[in-house]
């Protein structure tokens, strides 16, 4: 069952366009397709996103995210850098039936990694989550040899509360659940915002 806040998202779903710094965050879209096949088909970018897949398993993985977007109204967005109109990843709201909690979560190709992309895309999705769809915390499953992911939940503001198995067809992966609440990220912007 939708919840109103849902109800209330889904009807501007396809209008939802976040934008950041250096980036634009959209619903996906076919031609984001080449993009999700370098994503999903590197062993290093989905190593914990499901990965490697193959061009058909990328397809569907990406009808699986446009889904999400049709169900839910909100869902992962395409990362476009605005500079060149690539599409580098990933990243957004994410709560398919079964799982640990309404996450924010991100993928970004290995060509766009370790250039903050992630956290800038992932701040603004938490603004979105917590703002819009009134989400009341937000949670980021990450596998405990994900280290990188590990440390951009600590920068986000998030703690580890849990390790939880994933919902079938990923049960046997046991993952960490870092999350926080909506009231403390936004005494943590408020006072981000007071020292700058």
């Amino acid at each position: 069952m939708r919840t109103g806040t849902e109800t209330d998202a889904m009807a501007g779903k396809n209008d939802v366009r976040l934008e950041t710094q250096r980036l634009i965050l959209r619903r996906p879209e076919v031609g984001d397709f080449e993009a999700w096949v370098d994503l999903m088909g590197d062993e290093r970018s989905s190593r914990f996103i499901g990965g490697p897949m193959s061009r058909p398993e990328a397809w569907r993985s990406l009808g699986l995210m446009t889904g999400h977007w049709d169900l839910r109204g909100y869902g992962n967005f395409a990362c476009i850098l605005k500079t060149t109109g690539a599409c580098i990843g990933r990243v957004g709201p994410w709560y398919p039936e079964g799982w640990p909690g309404q996450e924010v979560g991100w993928a970004l190709r290995i060509s766009f990694q370790g250039q903050g992309y992630a956290e800038e895309a992932a701040r603004a999705a938490m603004d979105w989550a917590f703002e819009t769809l009134d989400w009341s915390e937000v949670v980021h499953c990450i596998d405990p040899l994900n280290l990188p992911s590990i440390r951009l939940a600590d920068r986000l503001g998030s703690s580890l509360l849990k390790r939880q198995a994933l919902p079938a067809p990923y049960s046997h992966i046991v993952c960490g659940v870092y999350g926080q609440s909506r009231e403390a990220w936004r005494a943590r912007k408020a006072a981000s915002q007071r020292r700058a």
